[in-house]
């Protein structure tokens, strides 16, 4: 089976997170954004989902893909990182896709400076999973693989 043969999970990722492993490790933990990404393509390749990886500091950029996503992605994964508490644009294109979306984070939210409590891309998010480290992108992988089926 070729990853064209298997339905397409995008996997969106916000501002600074192509600085994980050294941007405040005692929040993020230590693994790196590759890390993340072999991760993902690990558990997409177990769960039989190709896996379209993709970081940007560009909030117009996050909202293409998101747009271009309509009709050929089977999910959308995404860490919004900055963006959760700020992008209703990001919203919106979210509530354009037609598909299961699951919000991750890294760090609890909830544990966080009480501004990034607020999550606009909850209100378009199927589910969230928040605060188990990088092994959330692995559970969200794992769970949109099976809404895909």
């Amino acid at each position: 089976m070729t990853d064209t043969d298997r339905p397409v999970i995008l996997v969106i990722n916000g501002p600074n997170l192509d600085m994980l492993g050294t941007r405040q490790p005692e929040v993020y933990g230590h693994d790196t954004l590759a890390d993340v990404e072999a991760l993902c393509r690990r558990t997409g390749d177990e769960q039989g989902v190709a896996i379209d990886f993709r970081q940007s500091d560009s909030e117009a950029e996050i909202m293409g893909w998101i747009k271009q996503a309509r009709g050929t992605a089977a999910g959308i994964l995404i860490n919004p990182a900055g963006f959760t508490s700020t992008s209703i644009a990001i919203l919106d294109a979210l509530l354009i896709y037609d598909g299961p979306i699951v919000e991750v984070h890294i760090s609890p939210l909830f544990r966080r400076d009480e501004f990034r409590h607020l999550s606009y891309v909850s209100k378009a998010a199927t589910a969230k999973i928040e605060g188990f480290g990088i092994i959330g992108y692995a559970f969200a992988i794992t769970r949109l693989a099976q809404l895909s089926r």
